[in-house]
């Protein structure tokens, strides 16, 4: 038995497998966080259905497709305004620049055809034709974005890039008895890609073809355009076998709008690149199985070795976890953990879907498969934080677009631009007119002496007025002074308390998230403690079990042989009374005997004697009466003493009783 996050059935639809495994790393993707899903399992196990899916049920691959396009359709950049770099990096470009990129490349000999105007390749249109419309829920609005993919293999340890346009045969090559590559002109051996780490110690593939796409339609045509290239083969466990780890990298990325939120904000800094790797592995397989010989053979060691050190890797990084330890992890010990050191370093989330085939002959294969899988679960990587914010005012995509809906409003409700009607009077003209109004200055005469003085009366109540008005404005000016000097102190006094405060919280808000760091390490230490404990718990309640009915069944097993033991004594003690009293009776019957027999033996001799007396001492004349011989039945019907003789065993002897009971009996006779 094993356990697991999530176990599916063989009639899971695609829909319901993506919203449980993939749709959360696309909605990560989305806020600028690293994904990489995984499918794993026995060679024809269905990792590259679940993939990529069939015609009229896509699989994982064109549902995230999807999802992207669908979430940021609106949101989109124009193409070439993100320009990646070979270093793993995103510059952002302004949209003059972005123009002539454009230009340029469709000024090359051969121009790619639009996307709208493209027929799509009936072999796959089936399978992007996704209709639940799926889109991520938190979408910044002020931001823009550019979708970038890229398709390699990991062949034989070697990366391929399945996207280049070289002229070469890097699928099917010609190879000799020597398994090296035949030298004509036909054939080119593919070159392979070299891994390499950023400044921000994230590895990338360097030279790798990466294609900026607008639609979830040239997305997977780039995909599909690459997946023809993929190494397959037949053996005798797949007809279409992957004789190669394919991973599809789809990068995002996205930069905020300027204030105005017209422009992209040309700041390096600002811009946000994340990553999501769909990774379909080759599968495990045993040789004596699939009868792989020559180029097979070699490519199956290469496939299950790259998955061992995958295997070793995720041991070590778990009993580091769990002990401890330090170890070293070996991720350059293939391609496969070298690519992606960072996820397990804790730069994303990573996921891992298990494909298990029912059949018997996949029985220990996918007992391993599982077992290693179910130990991956026990490994915890940190997750990154959160990005900065960039500072600037949210919802200004949504205020520039209601400023140009209005403003073309009112220049079709005018007719003509804004603002066009009777002008209102400024506060500088308005101030103007508070002064005298100034006197005719026409002289029509030169004796006129009115009008000139009238002019100079005017002009001198405008200079005091002036003067008056210049002063009050100085001093206004000096009181503005002294306040916005006030008010700067009190601002900066506020803002130097704000920042002592915000320093303290800054320091509180760390060590509360040490803490907590700390806390959830132990509270996971505890856990898996805990649940050890459960586990040799209940080993040894089972222990405890079985120990318990074996004690009863030998209890019970001592207690049969107890009862056999007693009724076989039962038996022998009366085997023995019986046997006893059989021999006593014997014996006296015996002792009875021989008794009569020497009383016989001595009245013939006491009769002998007394005839013999007689004829010594009697005359020969008188002839002595013969006196009577004792009867066997008289002498039977005496009591005899009965001599005391212990019991004989059952084997011992009886003949030495005999002459003990004739001497006794010899003796009671002569008393």
């Amino acid at each position: 038995q094993y356990s697991f996050k999530e176990v599916f059935g063989t009639l899971v639809a695609q829909k319901e497998l993506f919203d449980v495994v993939a749709k959360p790393l696309v909605e990560d993707l989305i806020r600028g966080k690293n994904g990489l899903l995984f499918t794993y399992g026995v060679t024809g196990s269905g990792k590259t259905h679940t993939m990529t899916g069939s015609p009229g049920d896509g699989g994982l691959l064109p549902r995230c497709l999807a999802m992207i396009f669908n979430s940021i359709g609106a949101f989109q950049a124009k193409r070439f305004v993100f320009k990646l770099d070979d270093k793993n990096g995103v510059d952002v470009q302004s949209e003059v620049e972005a123009l002539l990129e454009r230009q340029r490349r469709e000024a090359l000999p051969t121009p790619k055809t639009p996307a709208g105007k493209r027929q799509l390749d009936p072999e796959f249109a089936e399978m992007i034709d996704v209709q639940d419309h799926c889109r991520a829920e938190e979408v910044d609005e002020d931001n823009v974005y550019g979708v970038f993919v890229s398709y390699i293999e990991i062949y034989n340890n070697y990366i391929y890039d399945l996207l280049d346009e070289a002229p070469c045969d890097s699928i099917k090559p010609k190879w000799n008895n020597c398994n090296t590559p035949v030298r004509n002109g036909d054939f080119v051996p593919p070159q392979s890609k070299i891994l390499r780490e950023d400044q921000n110690h994230n590895m990338y593939v360097t030279g790798c073809t990466e294609v900026e796409v607008k639609s979830t339609e040239e997305a997977f045509e780039v995909f599909w355009r690459g997946q023809k290239k993929r190494r397959i083969a037949n053996t005798q466990l797949n007809r279409e076998s992957s004789r190669s780890h394919s991973v599809f990298i789809i990068k995002l990325a996205q930069a905020p709008l300027d204030a105005d939120g017209d422009n992209v904000l040309q700041e390096k800094e600002q811009i946000t690149l994340s990553q999501l790797s769909l990774v379909d592995l080759a599968g495990s397989e045993r040789t004596n199985r699939t009868k792989a010989e020559g180029n097979r053979l070699r490519e199956a060691g290469n496939i299950n070795q790259s998955l061992m050190t995958l295997r070793t890797c995720i041991e070590i990084l778990r009993e580091n976890q769990l002990y401890g330890t330090n170890k070293m992890v070996p991720y350059r010990d293939s391609k496969l953990t070298h690519l992606f050191k960072n996820y397990f370093d804790g730069e994303g989330k990573v996921r891992m879907i298990v494909c298990v085939n029912p059949k018997p002959e996949d029985y220990e294969e996918s007992l391993q498969v599982m077992r290693f899988a179910e130990m991956t679960q026990e490994v915890e990587v940190a997750r990154p934080l959160d990005r900065p914010l960039c500072g600037l005012t949210p919802g200004r995509r949504l205020r520039n677009q209601a400023f140009r809906e209005e403003l073309s409003r009112k220049l079709e409700l005018r007719g003509g631009p804004v603002g066009a009607g009777p002008e209102e009077p400024s506060a500088a003209e308005l101030f103007f007119q508070s002064f005298p109004p100034l006197p005719s200055c026409e002289l029509l005469d030169i004796n006129d002496d009115q009008t000139l003085p009238k002019l100079i009366e005017a002009l001198e109540q405008r200079h005091k007025m002036r003067q008056m008005l210049t002063e009050e404005f100085a001093k206004n000016v000096l009181a503005f002074k002294t306040m916005l000097q006030e008010f700067d102190s009190s601002v900066a006094s506020k803002e130097n308390y704000i920042q002592g405060k915000l320093a303290e919280k800054e320091k509180t808000i760390t060590g509360q998230k040490t803490e907590l760091e700390r806390l959830e390490k132990k509270i996971k230490t505890l856990e898996y403690k805990i649940e050890i404990l459960e586990k040799t718990a209940t080993i040894y309640e089972e222990d405890k079990r079985n120990l318990q009915q074996e004690l009863e069944s030998k209890s019970q097993k001592l207690q049969r042989q107890a009862s056999d033991k007693r009724r076989l004594e039962a038996r022998l003690q009366g085997m023995v009374a019986e046997t006893s009293l059989k021999w006593e009776k014997e014996c006296e019957r015996r002792v009875a005997a021989k008794q009569l027999e020497m009383q016989n033996k001595l009245w013939v001799k006491d009769e002998k004697l007394k005839q013999l007396k007689a004829i010594v001492t009697e005359p020969r004349a008188e002839r002595p009466e013969k006196p009577e011989r004792p009867s066997r039945e008289r002498e039977r019907e005496k009591p005899l003493p009965r001599s005391v003789s212990p019991s004989p065993a059952p084997s011992a002897p009886v003949a030495p009783l005999w002459p003990r009971c004739s001497r006794s009996a010899g003796e009671r006779w002569v008393d």
